[in-house]
């Protein structure tokens, strides 16, 4: 009898926007997104941030679609000259970036309810590849969307994990990691060389190792992972017993 080998989907994501690089504005999205793919079990295995560029992002989505699973995006879809994602996407994909007929109607009723003028500016927030699906909005509206394997979502906050919690359910999900921390009493300088042992001898875990300094002393949270729970309990057990042979 055979182990039942581990679904892996992989996935990368991509954040658009000149000020994420010059620091104005600090990402949020990056770290909600890898919270949230962990949990469903999803690998969130590469992250890239490139500017309002839009070769460079052609060159990313390229790369990074064909790479993985899935590449989620965020920033660039707003009304705004620089929010350049949907031109760069369509152009990706050799698709035109059309005013999407839906779109277009979900904002006029929004902006029309709102006692407000759907301009130029706000109507550009309906520009996505011909063909593309649509991600709900439910805080502003403005949809993002969907073409191929990419998931083009907005960059504020709050928009972005409304679209994140829309597309969840949709995706396709792997083995999901189990975990166990284990307090460690001393700094990494002491451990490194046995710990690592250990991890090569458990190689279908991964151990993480994260030093603290707290009244005056090292310490270390070691974070042992694995998608089978025996490999997990097997490789935890090892880890006390190096911590308590170093203690005799």
């Amino acid at each position: 009898m055979t182990n039942k080998q581990p679904v892996i989907i992989r996935a990368a994501m991509l954040a658009i926007g000149d000020e994420l690089l010059s620091g104005r504005t600090k990402d949020k999205n990056i770290g909600y997104m890898a919270d949230r793919l962990y949990d469903a079990g999803i690998d969130l295995t590469e992250v890239r941030i490139v500017a309002d560029d839009q070769p460079a992002i052609v060159k990313a989505v390229l790369e990074l679609s064909e790479a993985y699973d899935y590449l989620f995006t965020s920033g660039g879809i707003g009304p705004t000259h620089d929010d350049i994602t949907a031109d760069a996407v369509s152009a990706a994909f050799s698709l035109p970036c059309i005013y999407d007929e839906k779109a277009m109607a979900l904002l006029a009723a929004h902006y029309k309810s709102r006692d407000m003028e759907f301009t130029p500016s706000r109507q550009r927030m309906a520009r996505m590849p011909q063909g593309a699906q649509h991600i709900d909005n439910s805080v502003s509206v403005a949809p993002g969307f969907i073409i191929a394997n990419v998931y083009v979502m907005a960059g504020v906050p709050s928009v972005f994990q409304a679209m994140v919690e829309n597309i969840l359910p949709t995706l396709r999900t792997g083995s999901r990691f189990h975990s166990r921390t284990i307090i460690c009493p001393f700094g990494e300088g002491v451990i490194g060389i046995p710990l690592r042992e250990v991890q090569e001898t458990h190689p279908e875990t991964i151990i993480g190792s994260y030093p603290k300094f707290e009244n005056g002393k090292f310490s270390t949270e070691l974070v042992v992972r694995a998608r089978d729970e025996e490999k997990l309990a097997a490789a935890a057990a090892a880890v006390e017993k190096m911590l308590a042979d170093i203690q005799q």
